[in-house]
């Protein structure tokens, strides 16, 4: 019987305030919540969830997933808009990579349109807030059996 596969959600700067940062804007869930909307979105995968405010660590744990995962599910936070190393460091991976924003950086302040993380994704899920993890979630892992199976 195959292995579970493993997913890889990391989640950027003040994420670890989840409903309490501007919840008019990113809703009244926690971190904690999103955790487990994740690993109910991922079935029999097992999930690596983690949460920095560190730019450097959250370039380690994308290196890391290199030979750890299946897949990655990223919110980048506002590291997405600012962090060519991140860029640089996602695009080492050979695995399925999710962008995943709890609002929509589209509609939102103008410096926020623009994200380096979506140049290395292969599919970006906003605006569904919580939500939306769990959307990441399958879609990463249907990525990754596709690519599997191929």
């Amino acid at each position: 019987m195959p292995e579970a596969p493993v997913l890889y959600v990391l989640n950027g700067p003040n994420l670890n305030l989840l409903g309490v940062r501007e919840p008019e804007i990113y809703g009244a869930q926690t971190l904690d919540d999103v955790r487990a909307l994740c690993e109910d979105a991922a079935g029999a995968a097992q999930v690596v969830f983690r949460q920095t405010n560190h730019e450097g660590v959250l370039i380690d744990w994308v290196q890391e997933a290199r030979t750890q995962a299946q897949a990655l599910v990223i919110n980048p936070a506002a590291y997405g808009h600012t962090s060519i190393a991140l860029l640089d460091a996602l695009k080492t991976l050979n695995i399925p990579v999710v962008e995943c924003h709890l609002s929509d950086p589209s509609t939102r302040e103008a410096f926020r349109h623009h994200s380096y993380v979506s140049l290395a994704a292969d599919d970006i899920i906003t605006g569904q807030g919580a939500q939306g993890y769990a959307a990441a979630v399958r879609s990463a892992l249907k990525l990754a059996q596709e690519r599997a199976a191929a």
